[in-house]
């Protein structure tokens, strides 16, 4: 029974479970390399309600076709993309950063405390499909609240890919202020409501 109990144990925390390194299947083989690396486009271009909302936001169609209404207007690869315009009808994504539904998370809050992107969504910049790079494991999640410091960075480079805090440095990480006891942010009701 022990063997069977590790072995669930081992699988809940595997890769192969939580679909680390796992490219997803989208309706378009959307590239952030090429978007985010290769055209110098910001998180918040596309990902528009990352600052004051609960959720990023996957993009409209009318984002994408911001530009390819000019650029690879006609590529066969973006037909999807086209006909979910014309149709005013949107894109299914599929997920990628997808916690489950008893986790509360806010990406506002996150943001405006100065965590970069990076340290939950990886080097998505170097992508040329999305992979989910950490596994959102509820001792993940732990990790950081113990010891949020070494995750942030100055407001204006929350979304910069490549910073790092030599690139700042009269840059202090700063004391988190849980506005109460130090062990709140490990309390259960911070992501359990």
């Amino acid at each position: 029974m022990g063997g069977l109990g590790w072995f669930a144990f081992t699988m809940v925390r595997s890769p192969y479970f939580n679909q680390v390194g796992v490219a997803r299947e989208q309706p378009v083989p959307f590239s952030h390399k090429h978007h985010v690396e290769g055209l110098g486009i910001d998180c918040r271009y596309c990902h528009t309600g990352v600052e004051e909302s609960r959720f990023a936001g996957i993009p409209p169609t009318e984002t994408c076709m911001n530009c390819h209404s000019v650029v690879w207007k006609d590529a066969p690869i973006l037909e999807p993309v086209r006909k979910s315009f014309a149709e005013n009808k949107s894109l299914e994504w599929t997920r990628v950063h997808d916690l489950s539904d008893f986790v509360y998370f806010d990406h506002s809050v996150h943001v405006a405390k100065g965590v970069g992107c990076v340290s939950c969504h990886g080097q998505v910049n170097e992508m040329p499909l999305m992979w989910r790079e950490k596994n959102l494991t509820m001792s993940w999640g732990l990790s950081c609240h113990r010891d949020p410091e070494k995750h942030l960075r100055p407001a204006d480079k929350v979304t910069d890919m490549h910073w790092k805090p030599e690139d700042t440095p009269d840059f202090k990480h700063p004391k988190v202020d849980t506005g109460g006891p130090v062990n709140q942010l490990t309390n259960c009701t911070v992501c359990h409501r």
